[in-house]
């Protein structure tokens, strides 16, 4: 019995990657993303690592795109996949502006995703947050989860870490929080993810999102306000 069950394992790790885990085509992904909007900004999140099945292969991946001047995307999921998107995306955007003279909205940039998600639902592996500011609607959140559902939402938390840190942020963010605040909440959420989530890791990206600019920032793995080093 204790042989065939062995071996049993042994089959399965060589057919899925040393991942016994995982189905047959199935892939491993794990991330932790974060938006939040305040009175002055919208601050984004996301931790670093990059996996292959059980295999670190980035540990400082920046997972949070530019799509135009005052937009910005959190991807989870497949990095090839949501890289793709948020390439299609930015340019499909760019031509926007120039044919408009003006810059694009956050919803548009959202349901712009959300289409591109829902139409090829099938090959992709993809949860972003679509986030910035725009004359319009001023500071907004989307979330589009898998399935390429588009929704407003007041703050947005999305892959494998997402589940240990809901109770955190609910119980402390403001809706007239600095983007000082903003940004210390955001990384304190990150980083107790990380400590609770196998797959989230290696360091912390936060960019602060404003009407007169973007400010991005790092966090090294050995500087995070917590875990074994914080």
């Amino acid at each position: 019995m204790i042989s065939s069950r062995s071996n049993q394992q042994q089959q399965m790790r060589t057919s899925h990657g040393d991942y016994p885990g995982l189905k047959k085509g199935e892939v491993s992904t794990g991330t932790t993303i974060i938006a939040i909007p305040m009175v002055d900004g919208v601050v984004v999140g996301a931790d670093c690592r990059v996996s292959t099945g059980s295999y670190v292969a980035n540990r400082v991946s920046d997972k949070i795109s530019q799509l135009s001047t005052h937009i910005f995307c959190c991807r989870s999921g497949s990095a090839a996949d949501t890289q793709a998107l948020t390439d299609y995306v930015k340019f499909y955007l760019n031509n926007l502006s120039v044919e408009t003279g003006r810059e694009p909205t956050v919803k548009v940039a959202a349901h712009l995703m959300r289409r591109m998600c829902y139409d090829n639902k099938e090959k992709l592996m993809a949860g972003v947050i679509v986030s910035g500011w725009d004359p319009v609607d001023g500071f907004s959140v989307y979330q589009i989860p898998l399935g390429a559902t588009c929704l407003k939402v007041p703050f947005a938390i999305s892959g494998s870490g997402s589940g240990y840190i809901y109770g955190l942020v609910d119980s402390e963010y403001r809706p007239d929080m600095t983007c000082e605040e903003g940004r210390t909440l955001v990384k304190k959420a990150v980083a107790h993810a990380m400590a609770r989530d196998g797959s989230s890791g290696g360091s912390i990206r936060t960019v602060v999102i404003k009407p007169d600019g973007n400010d991005r920032d790092y966090t090294p793995g050995n500087s995070l306000p917590f875990g074994p080093t914080g």
